[in-house]
């Protein structure tokens, strides 16, 4: 039997930095396994130049990658998600829409490199921080033995990544 893909949605307010670097990283990272979307409530309606230079420093993808509203994801035909993370805190607190087929999610919140303003330098380590927090949150993810884990257990653990180095508040978790 053929390995499954998992499809992977990440949700950001602006859906122009944090949800970009995330759904770069898991489709390089997640080695076929994972396919990886990202979407925004409210979005920029384009990818920061700098999430696009980090990620291209780094030697990850960048084509294709647009800001996009989280409803399409919830639209007849759309890709079934089986996992749903939000990663600001302002998306994990605004009302989602109905993700068909309940995918597990939960909330893996860091600061957002595109609110940092001063010189460039300062911009580009912001951008490098968030894109090694969320980088360290998916190879944990990646790792985890998802087909042997019930789905309580499985919960627990992707509660616990989010928590993980960078996490900007605990007290916000997604059911």
């Amino acid at each position: 039997m053929a390995d499954r893909i998992y499809n992977v949605l990440f949700l950001c307010t602006g859906n122009s930095a944090r949800s970009i670097l995330a759904e770069s990283i898991l489709n390089k990272d997640g080695d076929g396994r994972f396919r990886a979307f990202s979407a925004g409530s409210q979005p920029k309606g384009a990818v920061h130049p700098m999430a696009l230079k980090v990620l291209e420093s780094f030697d990850y993808p960048t084509e294709g990658l647009r800001s996009k509203p989280w409803d399409e994801f919830a639209l007849p035909g759309a890709p079934a998600l089986d996992f749903v993370f939000t990663v600001c805190d302002n998306a994990a607190g605004e009302v989602c829409p109905i993700w068909p087929g309940q995918p597990m999610t939960a909330h893996w919140g860091i600061e957002d490199p595109a609110a940092v303003e001063g010189s460039e330098i300062a911009k580009k380590a912001a951008f490098a921080a968030a894109f090694r927090y969320l980088k360290n949150r998916i190879s944990i993810f990646v790792a985890l033995p998802i087909n042997s884990l019930d789905r309580m257990a499985l919960g627990t653990k992707l509660r616990e990544i989010g928590q993980a180095e960078g996490a900007t508040s605990p007290r916000h978790t997604a059911a």
